[in-house]
């Protein structure tokens, strides 16, 4: 058997890749960067969603702790009323009544925000409206 030995004054080119070649190393690496991306997608939700689970909990401890103060000054207030002369029927009736005009000014509030129809401008988008100036400012057209 004899051996083969190339010349020695050139060395051996690598061969170039073919076609075939480098379009399987592009599938490949889109392939791989897809991927990345999704794995960075995944983890991000992970990080919002825990993120959102500390929000969500921290408002329930501020609510908590909101409605006692609420219940604090709204009793301080039916002791001062005694102690000005008030008899505890009235100075109840109108700690109620405080109670249930906040009340009523809160609903009002949400109302409001609830009358609008969530994702008007995302909906106004898709049918190809313009944008709606909100409600005061100027018209940027114009």
């Amino acid at each position: 058997m004899a051996v083969v030995f190339p010349p020695r004054g050139t060395p051996a080119r690598p061969r170039e890749p073919g076609l075939g070649e480098l379009a399987g190393r592009f599938l490949t690496d889109t392939r791989q960067l897809v991927a990345d991306f999704a794995h960075l997608a995944v983890l991000d939700a992970q990080r919002a969603g825990v993120h959102l689970t500390l929000l969500l909990s921290a408002g329930l401890v501020i609510a908590v702790l909101v409605s006692s103060a609420w219940m604090g000054f709204v009793a301080a207030g039916i002791v001062w009323m005694f102690d000005r002369g008030v008899s505890w029927a009235p100075a109840i009736a109108i700690a109620a009544l405080i109670n249930v005009a906040a009340a009523a000014a809160l609903a009002w509030w949400v109302r409001r925000l609830v009358s609008e129809m969530p994702f008007t401008a995302l909906l106004r988008r898709f049918r190809g409206e313009p944008p709606v100036a909100p409600p005061g400012h100027p018209d940027e057209e114009n």
